[in-house]
């Protein structure tokens, strides 16, 4: 995993639109990269939904919100249109970026251990480096958590 301090590895993925998105593109503003396990469940529905209901103070801030998980593009597009967001997810559908972040791993549900990825979220500033680290999110209040945190 990533610590603060550390260069953001540069990616290049497709959005729910199948349009290519580089890190590098957003050199200059403050991005949130925030990976999550699966479209439409409901922790990350909720995580997604909290991201909706703050972009307008993030977007008056010039900050970027990137949602990543191994869903596919067509899958990312059906979740953006059932919940009304107005932000980018990325398909990172051979967990190849979620490996160079560190946040593809071994998970345990019921007693079964499994590879996912882990719900983590990196708050990357205007240089390309990672300014903050949010390894334990709540769903809920996570967008709004963020805010208090860098604003």
């Amino acid at each position: 995993m990533l610590k603060t301090g550390d260069i953001a590895p540069d990616f290049e993925l497709l959005d729910q639109e199948g349009k290519a998105h580089k890190l590098s593109d957003y050199l200059g503003k403050k991005v949130i990269l925030y990976f999550y396990p699966k479209d439409d469940t409901p922790g990350c529905t909720k995580e997604a939904c909290s991201f909706r209901d703050y972009f307008a103070e993030y977007r008056k801030h010039g900050i970027t919100i990137l949602g990543v998980s191994k869903d596919s593009e067509k899958s990312h597009s059906r979740f953006a249109e059932k919940y009304s967001l107005p932000f980018t997810l990325l398909s990172d559908n051979e967990t190849t970026v979620a490996q160079a972040y560190g946040v593809w791993g071994l998970k345990k549900m019921m007693g079964r251990e499994y590879y996912g990825m882990n719900r983590v979220t990196y708050v990357i500033d205007e240089e390309g480096k990672v300014l903050q680290v949010y390894k334990k999110v709540k769903p809920e209040h996570h967008a709004e958590e963020i805010l208090k945190d860098i604003l």
